[in-house]
């Protein structure tokens, strides 16, 4: 399960692995936080070097998973359970290292909790948003519309399509049939990079987004669609329903569904609206 946990309003990538029943951080995010350096790239890169010239094999132990890179792509990063994290943290001066520490212990109690109790995982989510100023009205659409997304993952789940890559290439489908754009090309618009799209949607954006991917959900479950190919098709036909939609509510108002407007902090990018 890929998620973004906050540590004081800046994103970590996450992944828990079900199997081994842990969080693994993307090592990357956890030094641009730790460091503040605006190349946190460089700066691990000297750092592992650093620790194998002192005869650290941490380096060599951390594994590698798929996750959302700034471009929008999944692709291979370095990640470190919170026990190797730990051990990496002591190797980074930083006045962050404590209170670091004291979140990764937070978020792993966290999840212990959700994990007894599913409901406290929507809690969580409606509180990180709060803290990104969203508004009541937008989060009960962002929730409603992750609803929407659980069921149709699950139902590709449990009918062969089961990858992380295979997951985004039917999304991708959905969401240029619905929207005219790529998922990259609609983040390009908004001027992000490593930020979930969905984040940063607009109420309008979110609805429709929630019904392409429930007319594809029932599109698949009426054609009992398996496999990614048979899924594919299904997604294009769920995506065009929306667009159509899309369509005839931008005929009428004279206003574009999709739009530039993101939650950028002012002075982040240049193509945020000005209010």
């Amino acid at each position: 399960m890929s998620d973004i946990k906050l540590f004081e309003s800046k994103k970590v990538r996450s992944q828990w692995s079900e199997k081994e029943s842990k969080w693994y951080f993307s090592v990357i995010d956890v030094i641009e936080i730790l460091t503040g350096s605006p190349r946190p790239r460089k700066y691990w890169s000297a750092l592992k070097t650093k620790l194998n010239s002192e005869g650290s094999e941490l380096s060599q132990k951390l594994g590698q998973l798929k996750m959302e890179a700034e471009d929008g792509k999944l692709r291979e990063t370095d990640v470190a359970d919170t026990e190797q994290l730990l051990r990496l943290i002591q190797s980074i001066p930083s006045p962050k290292a404590e209170p670091f520490k004291q979140w990764l212990a937070k978020v792993g109690h966290e999840r212990m909790r959700e994990i007894n109790n599913p409901e406290e995982s929507i809690e969580r989510a409606r509180e990180n948003w709060q803290k990104l100023g969203r508004s009541e009205k937008w989060i009960q659409q962002r929730m409603t519309g992750q609803e929407t997304r659980n069921k149709l993952t699950d139902y590709w789940k449990a009918n062969e399509v089961s990858k992380e890559d295979e997951f985004a290439f039917l999304t991708n489908i959905i969401h240029q049939e619905w929207t005219g754009l790529t998922v990259s090309k609609h983040k390009s618009l908004k001027g992000l990079k490593s930020q979930n799209l969905r984040d940063h949607m607009s109420e309008a954006e979110l609805i429709f987004t929630a019904l392409a991917e429930l007319s594809t959900r029932q599109i698949a479950e009426t054609d009992k669609a398996k496999g990614l190919r048979e899924n594919a098709k299904a997604s294009k036909k769920g995506g065009a329903i929306a667009k159509n939609a899309r369509l005839a509510l931008e005929k009428k108002t004279g206003k574009k569904v999709i739009t530039k407007e993101n939650f950028l902090p002012p002075g982040k990018n240049k193509k945020q609206i000005k209010k």
